[in-house]
């Protein structure tokens, strides 16, 4: 097995076993839901405790991993089986070695929320998951790519939060288990994107050669837009740089000592990819 295939297994397995523990830590014990398949299984599991949450999860995913196979291939499926299977089994693992006790639902939700998201982020990662509305949001960005991961885990499972209200009649733990599922979301966005968002800056000047010559030389691409003045009706060039965040300051500065009349604009960028930051790839997040 190549070392790239070793490495990402391992991080497949630190990813489950911190949903596994997250999961019976904070959810179990405080009646909270993280929505989705596991949301529905708490449900089930409710009613005939003799149903396991792995259990179910592991049957409810095989239709999904179905679809998933024609869509993605052979080797999404074998890593994604790996995840399913092995949090399921941990799930039901770490509830028969350890009976976790009831804390303050704040906590639990917003602690619970961050771990989840961190077991989910290093699975997603490494273009795997546990199934449920972490396989129907794949399929669905897949068809949809401007839409976040996390945006649509939080969608599909919030659905799920407002049934599990709907059926114990606990609006608050529905309310908390928002929270968490909120809070679980924009960290499996920063794990999957995280590396690859960065700053946008364009830059209005007339010494455009001074700055791009600078920037050029601490190794930060520049492209020169052409562009007219509405009100003075004269051509003037934009410089487009893409940085990453710790490197914006440094072009403020450049750009401030080379020509403090400049026009600068900075926006965020949610992914940036290409030579230096992050790879393209048509099957992965």
């Amino acid at each position: 097995m190549k070392k790239e295939s070793i490495r990402a297994y391992a991080v497949i397995t630190l990813g489950c076993v911190i949903y596994a523990v997250a999961f019976d830590w904070f959810y179990v014990p405080n009646d909270l839901t993280c929505g989705g398949l596991t949301g529905v299984a708490q449900i089930i599991n409710r009613y005939i405790p003799a149903l396991t949450v792995g259990a179910q999860l592991l049957v409810m995913n095989i239709p999904l991993y179905l679809l998933g196979f024609k869509r993605f291939g052979a080797a999404f499926l074998v890593r994604s089986l790996y995840a399913m299977v092995l949090s399921s089994v941990l799930v039901d693992a770490v509830a028969a070695l350890h009976t976790f006790a009831a804390m303050d639902k704040l906590l639990a939700c917003l602690y619970g929320g961050v771990l989840l998201g961190i077991g989910c982020g290093l699975i997603n990662h490494e273009e795997s998951n546990t199934g449920g509305t972490e396989l129907v949001s794949w399929l669905l960005k897949h068809r949809l790519p401007q839409l976040s991961l996390g945006s649509v885990m939080l969608c599909l499972d919030l659905a799920v939060i407002v049934g599990y209200a709907a059926v114990f009649r606990n609006l608050n733990n529905a309310l908390y288990g928002g929270v968490a599922l909120f809070v679980c979301s924009k960290v499996v966005d920063l794990l999957v994107y995280g590396g690859n968002t960065g700053k946008l800056a364009h830059i209005i000047s007339a010494k455009e050669n001074e700055i791009a010559d600078a920037l050029l030389e601490r190794g930060i691409g520049v492209t020169k837009l052409r562009a007219i003045g509405a009100y003075t009706n004269t051509e003037r060039p934009i410089l487009l740089c893409a940085v990453r965040r710790r490197e914006i300051v440094m072009v403020k500065r450049i750009v401030k000592e080379l020509d403090p009349d400049a026009f600068f604009i900075v926006s965020d960028t949610s992914e940036v990819l290409g030579e230096g930051f992050g790879e393209y790839k048509p099957n992965g997040l």
